[in-house]
Formats: C-alpha cells, structure tokens, sequence
C-alpha cells in the first residue's frame, strides 16, 4: 500500500495480538477505483516484460494509455462530480469521494512514471531492429527537406491556429485531442516591433493535431522510419503564423466526462435520445490535463484556469503523450516482433462436414475462443439464415463492430422471409454510435429491432433459432460470454455453448419475450437470469456450499470472470470462507474482496491472469457434495450486472463438456507465468514456479492442446 492508504486487513494489538476484520468491517473491503490502478499496473507488467516480443511490449503500453483514459472518462469523472456537489458519502470500503481521488493520483504518478520509462526503453530496442521514431532534430537536411513538403501538401491544409486575444476567446479543447499549446508574439522589423492588435505582449495560441492526419509520419516515404506528427507541426510552426514570432511548441491533451446519463424516462423515441445525448458526450467537463513536463508552469497555470480545472488534475508526461497513437507499428509486417501466430481449430467431432444443427441436435457445444475458431458462431448464423427449415431467428447484440457478417446473415434471412427479432443495446458504451448505425440498417430490411429495455442495460449474448422439424418446431440456442464480434474473438478469450435442451430453448423464448414485449417473466426453468433471480441464484449456491462445508460435506468453489465488487456477494464467500468451503476466485480486472486474511477469508485465494489475449471468459464452478454444477454466461459479479443488467447464465449439464469447463478452471490454477495473487493489502504479486516445476502458461497451453 503507499503510504497514504491507512486501511489495513490486518494490525496488531499492543502485545502482538492479532486483530481480525469482521465480515462488515469496510476495511474487509478493497476499495474498487485502487483495484482498477492494480489491474492497470499489470498491464504495465506486460509492456515491462523483457521476454516478449518488441511490437507486444508498445501494444501493452498502447492498452494501458487507452485504460487509463476510459478510466478517467468514466470512473475520475464520475468521483469529481460528487466531491464538487460536496458529497461525502463514503465508499464500501469506507473512503470519501476526495479521499479516493488524493489515493488515485497519489497511486497514478508513480505508474506514469514508470509507464514513460518502458516506453524510453522499448524504442531504442526497436530502432536497433530497423523500427525507428526519429526525433525531428536527428534528421538529416534531406529527409527534413522532404518532411517540410509533405507538412505543406498533406497537413499545413487542414491546420487551424487558434490565437487567445480580446477578439479570440480561449477555444473549446476537445476531448483526447492531441494539441500544441505556444506563445506567439510580433516581430522587430527595423528596431520596431510590428503588431496587429497594438499590443507587444506574446499571446497563447493553440494548435489541434488532425485526427485523421496519421501519428506517425513516415520519412522520405520509408516503411520503417517515422517522425511524431506533433515534432513535424512544430518544426514548421512558422508557416502558422507569417510575420509573427512563435515560440516554443509543447503538447497537451484533455480529457473529458464522458459518462453522460441517459434520460430514459422521459425518452419517446430512445434512438433519437441516444443520438442527442452522443453529441453531449463531446462537451463534458473537463477531468484531466496531460501536459509535456517541458511545457512552462506559466502554461499550465493558464491552461489550468481557462479548463476550470485544478493543479491536481494536471498530469505531466515525460516523452510523447498518448501512447495509443504508436500502435500503428505494431501494423508493420515485422513477425519476429510479435507473438508467433497460431492456427484456431475446432474440436474433432466438429471437422467433419455435417450441417450444424444435426450437431447439435446430437450433442451440445462448447467451444473455447480464440483457440476454438469463431466460424462456428458465424456459420451458425448463416446456416440458420440459409436454411429453409428456420422460421425465426432472435438474437442479442451488444457490440458487434462494423464489418460483421452477422447483421448481413439476418439481413438475408429477413428477406427471404424468416422472422428476425434483434435486440440491439443502444446503451453499449463507446460503441453507441456504431450499434445505431446497424440498428438503422437492419430497420430498413423489415427487421424487428429492439433498443433495449428501460433502466437497464441488455448485456446477455444470446441467439435463439426457431426451426421447422416435422410435426415440430425446434429451438437451438447459443449462450456466450462475449460478444457476436468475429474481430475482437481473435483477441479475448470467451466461451459458446450451443444447446437444443428444450427447457433452456423455452427459457429462451421467455426472455426474448421479456426483452421485446410487455412480459415480466420472473421464473426460468434452468437459466440464471439478472435482474429477475440471478442474485438470488448465485447466493442460494454459495449458501448451499456454506451448508455442505459445515455439515462436514466436500464443499469447493472455482469462479472465473471479470470483476467482483457485490459486497453481498462477497460477504457471502467471507460466510462460506469461515465456514471451510475452499474457494478459488479467477478475477481479470477489479476484486474488492481481500483474500487470505485470519478469521475472515484464509480459505480464498483470488488470481488474475493477464496475458496475450483479454481474459473474457465466466465459469462458475459448485462441488455441490459431488454433484458438480457448473454455470457459463455473460455476468461478472457486481451490483450492475445482478441489478442494472440484463444477463444470462446457463448451467452446462453435458458431463463431457463439464469436464472440459472443469480442465479449463484448473489449467488457469495452475498458471505459473501469467497468474499474479493478490495479496491481502490489495497489491498483487506473480505467482513464480519451484525451481523443479514445469511452467505452464494456460493461455499458451490452450494455443497447443
């Protein structure tokens, strides 16, 4: 912990004797924003790790600078918002809002620094294998001669000054802009100095880097040499502003709100609401200032003070700013710096060419991505749009992308007369403006789409195919832990478990019942469904476990997923801990539980494993006494996805694929590369090998098996 942290799991009496948390003791609880900046230190980890390739290293600082912004966007903003109302309602783990936003930047400092250091690190590795970003001063005559051409052909066109006089009000910064902030005063022609308003004092001007002039400039047309966009504006400044003397250029970036809230309640036409409340998303308070550390204080204190921000919201960068602007490097066909690429499959008994609901009218799926190859998902789109058998096809999208062949299936199905449902989650943040788009699109072909319901936002990933087979109508269904998404399946791991179990095809059909209709279904007859019983669900199987343990019962737990921070679940798994239930908890990103602590958690112990691809998987795994349940689907374990959201969990009754889900839990326990503990502080530390054990990295593992 830094040393501004005083809440402790454990402390000692005078005399040595142990104090142990209660189970209600906000101390028992880790606070969630301190959990994040950890899930964020191991991706910078990663970045820092010696034995990964060059181009993997920079993608891991591009991901981090990416977090990093979402996070003050989201999380900062919102925490700012309730400090300035004055608000002093503490958080579970008992900080104010102004204690949490002192503990960020104090905890954020450090692994900017740090962050700054590895990339100073990486790219001297990089120029060494031919990948160079130049600084403008080590160009030659030549190649600055060449980059002044391409500045006057390709970006001195597009470039707009923006001086701050009398007459030029401090202009809008927009958000995640990159800009070059300068004083800009007149010239001495003859002993005289000439000046347009009158006035010799230098001026402050702002410079706004185009979006869509690339970050990286290559030089004299090289594939492998660039300069930064901002060095070359810079070098040329002075076409900017003829008979004016400019100074020093030096760059900043401000970050905005961009937690905008939905009035849904008052909404007639919710497309239309969301359209508006996107363009709101570009003004949002400012949050965050990114300055060059060489950038004068004087600049800043103005910059300050024009943004209506404060000293600490000022953040100064040593080296380039935005990180993710260098990730078009990694786009360089350069394969010895990258991860060697390896070839999805999918299981033997799905090779051969057999139509794919014969399949899995035969058995149910499981398939296991990015390993697993995402074509079945697709195909099993397509042959349900083909097919002359499928009446109606339902279907869940929460972020889909922009070139998936998914919405095309069901626009072909639609047109050749098929029933298509399509609920489309307007709601899916960052990805708004897509999601309208195809919902726009899919309208015009006579689909019925559906924006998701009031107050709550539709994360499930589900599709139900209605098909036509003799005297009866089957139902197939597909439940995932990610998205209909064929790109981002080549990067997170995720499962789908495709099924013709009638009870869970029938709860199916109830939800979309719910999700399009005026129904309010509360029971299902195996799904696990959020808002209506999933809560319960999950706590009525940690209690049972509790129960099983006490009565002297095998009594296991084994969870894999994103983020825990229900304090009613957790409190829960504190119950069951105490009582002997062993419990195992494979967390990605943000856990407020504390692990390991006497009297209160010594039984659990929490992993995340951070690696090539985004763990993006859920698995939920009940010893039951020996009769194992195990449960797949779209809920991590926090008061928006039980409460807020509308999510899905099945239980997979196949003993075959409950093995399968069972290997994969303990695979992930038995990493010893990737997997870092945490701790009972809320630091993590990597799980290291014996010097006789076998290293296994469990995403490596899956690649090969």
């Amino acid at each position: 912990m830094t040393n501004t942290d005083k809440r402790t799991p454990q402390s000692e009496k005078s005399g040595g004797e142990t104090l142990t948390i209660k189970p209600n003791d906000p101390a028992s609880l880790i606070n969630r924003e301190l959990s994040l900046i950890e899930f964020f230190r191991r991706v910078l980890e990663e970045a820092e790790d010696e034995t990964q390739p060059l181009l993997e290293r920079l993608k891991f600082l591009s991901i981090l600078s990416s977090n990093l912004d979402e996070f003050f966007m989201i999380r900062v903003s919102g925490l700012k918002e309730t400090f300035e109302e004055g608000v002093t309602t503490r958080s579970p783990d008992g900080m104010t809002p102004g204690e949490q936003l002192k503990e960020i930047r104090a905890r954020l400092i450090p692994l900017l620094v740090e962050q700054t250091r590895c990339l100073k690190e990486i790219l001297p590795l990089l120029r060494d294998q031919g990948v160079m970003v130049a600084p403008f001063e080590t160009l030659t005559e030549a190649e600055r001669q060449s980059l002044e051409n391409y500045f006057m052909r390709k970006i001195f066109p597009v470039l707009t000054p923006q001086a701050v006089d009398l007459g030029h009000p401090f202009p809008y910064i927009s958000g995640l802009s990159l800009n070059l902030g300068l004083m800009v005063g007149p010239v001495r022609e003859h002993g005289i100095t000439q000046s347009l308003t009158g006035k010799p004092d230098p001026r402050f001007a702002r410079v706004k880097l185009p979006p869509l002039v690339p970050r990286l400039i290559p030089v004299e047309g090289s594939k492998t040499k660039f300069v930064l966009v901002e060095e070359l504006v810079a070098a040329n400044i002075g076409a900017l502003f003829p008979r004016m003397h400019p100074g020093k250029c030096y760059t900043f970036r401000v970050t905005r709100d961009a937690d905008v809230e939905v009035r849904e309640d008052e909404a007639v036409d919710l497309l239309h609401v969301m359209e508006q409340t996107l363009r709101k998303r570009h003004f949002g308070s400012p949050v965050r200032l990114e300055a060059s550390s060489e950038m004068p204080a004087e600049m800043v204190e103005y910059l300050v003070s024009e943004l209506g921000i404060t000293a600490e919201d000022v953040y100064r960068i040593e080296g380039p700013l935005d990180t993710t602007g260098l990730m078009s490097l990694y786009g360089l066909e350069r394969p010895e710096l990258k991860d060697k690429p390896f070839e999805e499959t999918l299981p033997s008994g799905l090779k051969k060419k057999e139509p794919i609901f014969d399949i899995i009218r035969r058995q149910d799926v499981l398939l296991h991505h990015p390993f697993h190859s995402f074509s079945f998902v697709t195909n099993f789109i397509e042959s349900a749009a083909q097919d002359p058998e499928v009446v109606a096809i339902k279907i869940c999208l929460y972020r889909t992308g922009k070139n998936s062949p998914i919405p095309q299936s069901l626009i072909e199905a639609s047109k050749s007369g098929k029933q298509v449902t399509v609920l489309i989650e307007l709601k899916a943040r960052f990805d708004e403006e897509n999601n309208i788009e195809w919902a726009k699109q899919l309208e015009e072909f006579g689909i019925h789409v559906v924006y998701g319901l009031v107050g709550l936002k539709t994360h499930c990933k589900l599709a139900l195919v209605i098909r036509n087979e003799g005297d009866d109508l089957r139902r197939y269904v597909h439940i995932a832990t990610g998205n209909y998404n064929p790109v981002t399946s080549r990067f997170y791991t995720d499962l789908s478990f495709f099924t013709a179990d009638e009870e869970l095809g029938a709860d199916g059909a109830d939800l979309f019942n719910f999700l399009t209709g005026f129904s309010r279904q509360k029971k299902y007859r195996q799904l696990m469904v959020a808002p209506a019983n999933l809560r319960d669900n999950i706590l009525r199987l940690i209690k049972r476990e509790t129960e099983h343990a006490r009565a002297g019962k095998p009594a296991r737990i084994i969870a894999k997923f994103n983020r825990l921070a229900d304090t009613e679940v957790i409190r829960a798994l504190y119950e069951a801990s105490r009582a002997g239930v062993s419990i195992d908890l494979i967390v990605r990103g943000v856990c407020m539980l504390r692990p390991g602590v006497e009297g209160l958690s010594e039984n659990i112990r929490v992993r995340s494993i951070v690696g090539r691809f985004l763990e993006h998987s859920r698995i939920f795994y009940f010893s039951n006494g020996g009769d194992e349940e195990v449960y797949t689907g779209s809920a991590d374990w926090m008061a928006r996805n039980f409460d807020r959201r509308v999510e899905v969990l099945a239980p997979v009754k196949d003993e075959r694929l409950k093995a399968q889900l069972k290997e994969i839990l303990d695979i992930y326990l038995s990493d010893n590369v990737k997997a870092r503990k945490l701790l009972p502080d809320g630091h993590y530390e990597r799980v290291k090998p014996a010097p006789s054990e076998r290293r296994i990295n469990s995403q490596t593992y899956f690649i090969g098996s």
